[in-house]
């Protein structure tokens, strides 16, 4: 019998992979891209974060120092109103040398109001909104028409120093306005030193008078009233569209009236022009009337009625120095003093809410 030999290969055998070692390898893989891509996904979701962490600290920055410079803005457009309206008083002594209350208070407005038409129609301004009509109106006889009126009434009786006075609690009523208007509510400090400015503005007029107030403070209360519903309503409307188009407006929305009491007056009261009557019917007009309250609601919408109104508690000593220096009048010693307690109220109101 042959013998066969069994010869086995000497190489590797190789063997197939069975399904169980193919899922490992395959899941192995998947695993080493699953974890490089969750790194790289983690990666660029960090930096993502980061960049947006960055631009909402940036936009928060910004966002806060435009606040912070609307403020500055505010309270300066707000100053500049206050310096006009010093001047008002005086002017309206001024002009007093020339013509009746009736006929400077309504040349003055029909002056105010060809001026704010010119501006007008030069930016081809629309007509305001059926809306804002009414508040408007409330600008128009506050701020237009009964203020300048009963002031100039009282300065008939009363000097100007003594009026400029008992205005000087005009802040407090517009703060007063504001918050039985728009519903704001500020705090217990703000009052607090909002009441102590007023009280030294009034005692400051009682020791002016001798004690007794003059038969003209029933004409500069009532202007108090009227004033500071037309402050607060011209505030609001501000928000709403620029200053100088609502006093703009509210000067417009007057004119019959006023170009009819103008006629009037003219027609029944002496005129006597003078230098000194014709500066204080143009100060008077495009000063306080147009300058100054368009300077005036625009700073009052960037930092709202009751702190701006609180910046009018230096008009009255603002106004005693333009009487000293324009009109001749004696300043008391006291004024100082004064000054310096009303700045430390406007100091407090203006750091408080």
């Amino acid at each position: 019998m042959t013998a066969q030999n069994s010869a086995t290969p000497s190489g590797p055998i190789a063997v197939r992979p069975t399904g169980h070692h193919l899922g490992a390898r395959v899941g192995a893989n998947a695993g080493a891209n699953a974890g490089a891509n969750a790194g790289a996904n983690a990666h660029a979701n960090a930096r993502a974060d980061a960049v947006a962490g960055g631009t909402a600290g940036s936009a928060t920055g910004a966002a806060t120092a435009g606040g912070a410079g609307a403020a500055r803005t505010g309270t300066l457009l707000a100053l500049l109103g206050v310096v006009a309206f010093s001047l008002t008083f005086p002017a309206t002594a001024w002009g007093l040398e020339s013509f009746g209350p009736w006929s400077l208070v309504a040349l003055r407005s029909v002056l105010a109001a060809l001026i704010a038409g010119v501006f007008l129609l030069a930016g081809r301004v629309p007509l305001p909104a059926r809306a804002h009509w009414a508040g408007l109106a409330v600008v128009a006889g506050g701020v237009v028409a009964g203020f300048p009126m009963l002031t100039t009434l009282a300065l008939q009786t009363s000097t100007t120093s003594h009026a400029a006075v008992v205005v000087g609690l005009l802040p407090l009523t517009t703060a007063s306005f504001s918050a039985l208007r728009t519903g704001a509510r500020p705090s217990p400090r703000f009052w607090a030193a909002a009441v102590a400015g007023a009280a030294v503005v009034l005692g400051f007029t009682l020791a002016q008078s001798g004690g007794a107030l003059s038969t003209g403070d029933a004409y500069l209360f009532g202007a108090l009233v009227v004033c500071a519903a037309g402050y607060t309503e011209g505030g609001r409307l501000a928000r709403l569209m620029p200053g100088w188009q609502v006093i703009g407006w509210a000067l417009v929305l007057c004119l019959p009236l006023t170009v009819t009491g103008s006629v009037l007056g003219l027609a029944y009261e002496p005129v006597h022009l003078t230098g000194h009557g014709m500066a204080g019917l143009v100060w008077a007009a495009a000063g306080s009337t147009f300058l100054g309250l368009y300077v005036w609601y625009r700073g009052m919408a960037e930092i709202g009625a009751p702190r701006a109104s609180q910046l009018q508690l230096a008009q009255p000593l603002l106004t005693l120095v333009w009487s000293v220096a324009l009109l001749g009048e004696h300043l008391s010693p006291a004024a100082p003093a004064a000054a310096c307690a009303v700045l430390v109220c406007i100091a407090v109101t203006q750091r408080v809410k």
